[in-house]
């Protein structure tokens, strides 16, 4: 099974990014031939600062390299590398009604929200209904705001094979129900829009600062705690055995320890899992040139894929003459 999935270069990880993407890629490594490409072009739909767009698509490299995506594996690279998804981008254009870009809910939910109406910002599914179609992928794992765009992609290829024949192949998507939701400091869905993340790298004390600035009941140190609903439990659950979760629903049920202290636990225990993984970082950070190579290498594999299509898609719609 192909699975292709984009990764936009938005900044820090946190730890709701792993959960809900970083680590479910990385273990479909091992049973799904994995395409994954980092989106700078869909960037460019809000960042329009050339240098820092740059310096956030090294980041965002080195930073999924370090947990855990393998490029012997995968096919791994930079979207802008394989040009060919651009010219895609132009001939399935003309196979897309306005009225089904009109109706994006979430070109109309950036809008509300302020984010400048433009082109790019509009056309967005085109592009990734070229993405996904580009490497004839079969799955496509996304979150529910991003079913639709794949439908858009299906309707799109389904409409180019009409007209040309088998060209595309047509993709599903996959939302996965057990990818766990991550509660973020205030106990709402850890998101940046929300400013309520826990970054997976940086410095120790800073981690610890936010940790500690977890939502928590006043309760006297002396009392016993509920933690079915504490954002701290709920955090430290998604590292814990069973076993563990058992030992520390005990710690909470017979008192004697305040919220610090179970925020403190879970400082711990985050410093000690991502331990390997910034171990992993710090040689991609020294080794920026390697980091380059591999991305290269990727957007050599994935662009003999691309030739492939491409090739096609010129040839029944006239463009190779």
């Amino acid at each position: 099974m192909r699975l292709l999935t984009g990764i936009q270069p938005s900044g820090d990880l946190h730890i709701g990014n792993y959960f809900g993407s970083i680590r479910p890629m990385v273990e479909a490594q091992e049973e799904h031939e994995v395409f994954a490409f980092i989106a700078n072009y869909h960037a460019m739909t809000t960042l329009h600062d050339g240098e820092r767009l740059r310096e956030l698509t090294m980041q965002a490299a080195t930073d999924f390299l370090a947990l855990g995506m393998d490029p012997k594996k995968s096919t791994f690279w930079v979207q802008s590398d394989v040009k060919e998804v651009l010219e895609l981008y132009w001939a399935l254009s003309a196979f897309t009604p306005m009225g089904l870009l009109e109706r994006g809910h979430s070109y109309k939910d950036k809008t509300a929200r302020g984010i400048a109406s433009n082109h790019n910002l509009f056309s967005y599914p085109v592009l990734m209904a070229a993405d996904i179609l580009l490497f004839n992928s079969e799955l496509v794992p996304v979150g529910k705001d991003q079913i639709q765009h794949v439908e858009m992609a299906r309707d799109i290829a389904i409409r180019f094979n009409n007209a040309y024949g088998d060209i595309f192949t047509i993709p599903e998507y996959r939302v996965d129900d057990n990818v766990k939701t991550v509660p973020g400091t205030d106990g709402a869905k850890m998101s940046k829009s929300y400013g309520n993340t826990i970054n997976i790298f940086g410095e120790k004390k800073a981690q610890e600062n936010v940790i500690k600035k977890i939502v928590t009941e006043a309760v006297p140190m002396e009392a016993p705690k509920e933690y079915a609903q504490c954002n701290v439990y709920n955090i430290a659950k998604l590292y814990l055995n069973d076993d563990e979760c058992r030992d520390l629903q005990e710690r909470y049920r017979r008192g004697g320890e305040g919220h610090g202290h179970f925020k403190l636990y879970l400082a711990e225990i985050l410093w000690d899992y991502y331990a390997p993984y910034r171990e992993r970082r710090t040689y991609y950070l020294e080794h920026q040139d390697e980091v380059r190579d591999i991305l290269h290498y990727g957007a050599r594999k994935a662009g003999t894929m691309a030739t492939e299509v491409i090739e096609k898609v010129r040839d029944v719609t006239g463009i190779k003459y």
